[in-house]
């Protein structure tokens, strides 16, 4: 690829999706990661973190040997375009050819004060749930919530654990799949309050709130920038390839990122479109760098899978639009094959940094 290494690339964002484009891109182009983290947080874990395990991060250093990417402690406050830079709180500007936006999202805690956490302050959490137990509150009835309450609730027996939710739990599983979570929610002492919608923490009698709902994308960097944005999910607006509809010099990844694949509809924010997004955006760009024009994302769903607990989980097939067939693992051994999915990822990750090409395995994409 004749000349590529002059072309800059800026990764704005170390979870999945960012450090996968990067280690993708490695090899082709000068890579500078911008993230204010020197630790790669294991998004997927953050629910043990809350119930006791002991880190969940790894030295990003170590993740990035030898792949000649530039890692940049710090935190992207400005984005410009026109100008093509990105303003750090570091003092740096970094000038760049492509941009990847990478920067995930956010919970919203909707609620102030001492007795509100999220997924994100899992370790604030664990500390509070070792003083003095009371009722726990975990508002949210889908992937997250489920996994943040079963957790918890195991973990925490002497805590009052009760799961919150607008609409159904376990709304988007099967029926089978929805009715083993129902059963380990009860074993497990958990109450449900279903049809119940909470717009702020003072709304709940309750100890302690954890939020697994309102997850929002961190756009906000992008907005202010004057990129693009999808009216109906606040995600930014990209093409088939990633690109910014507006910017196509930046290719937006992961949960921040409106995408769209024709087997699988409008992606959903998980780890599980985090990993074929990333690469998909590396990989358009290397297009471009060729002087070709990238290929439109591909992807389709086949599994979802559910911690309950470290000694039961769900494993459920879907179809290529993530909706549910009625085969299901369950008990022991979906525990067991959740945790092989979440050590996988890392271990892929840190393949990747190797081989790059292996970048083109990732499950799901087509």
């Amino acid at each position: 690829m004749k000349n590529v290494r002059k072309q800059r690339v800026v990764v704005l964002g170390g979870g999945y999706a960012g450090t996968l484009a990067a280690l993708r891109l490695a090899p082709y182009a000068r890579v500078t990661l911008v993230d204010p983290d020197d630790r790669f947080t294991e998004r997927v874990r953050q629910h043990e973190l809350a119930a006791g395990r002991p880190d969940v991060t790894y030295p990003r250093a170590q993740l990035l040997r030898g792949t000649g990417i530039e890692q940049l402690a710090a935190r992207a406050t400005a984005l410009d375009p026109d100008a093509r830079t990105v303003h750090t709180d570091s003092g740096r500007t970094l000038g760049y050819d492509r941009l990847v936006y990478a920067l995930g999202s956010h919970t919203d805690p909707r609620g102030a004060g001492e007795r509100s956490f999220t997924a994100e302050s899992a370790a604030a959490l664990h500390k509070r749930l070792r003083d003095a137990p009371g009722a726990l509150t975990v508002v949210g009835g889908g992937l997250t919530g489920i996994e943040m309450a079963t957790e918890l609730a195991e973990a925490y027996p002497e805590w009052e654990v009760r799961l919150c939710t607008g609409g159904e739990v376990g709304g988007g599983l099967s029926a089978r799949g929805r009715a083993h979570v129902r059963g380990v929610l009860g074993r497990l002492g958990v109450a449900v309050e279903e049809g119940r919608r909470v717009g702020h923490a003072d709304e709940i009698d309750t100890d302690t709130v954890v939020w697994a709902a309102a997850l929002k994308p961190t756009a906000g960097l992008a907005q202010d920038a004057g990129l693009a944005v999808d009216p109906a999910s606040g995600r930014l607006a990209v093409d088939a390839a990633l690109r910014s509809v507006s910017h196509p010099d930046i290719h937006v990844a992961g949960d921040a990122a409106a995408a769209h694949a024709p087997r699988a509809g409008a992606l959903r924010m998980a780890c599980a479109t985090a990993l074929p997004t990333g690469s998909h955006a590396a990989g358009a760009i290397l297009a471009e760098l060729r002087g070709a024009e990238p290929a439109p994302l591909a992807f389709g769903y086949v599994f979802q899978c559910v911690s309950l607990g470290r000694r039961d989980g769900l494993i459920l097939s879907v179809r290529a639009d993530d909706t549910p067939r009625e085969r299901v693992l369950t008990g022991r051994p979906a525990a067991a094959f959740k945790e092989q999915v979440v050590r996988g990822t890392l271990r892929f990750l840190r393949l990747a940094a190797r081989r790059p090409e292996v970048i083109r395995l990732i499950p799901g994409l087509g």
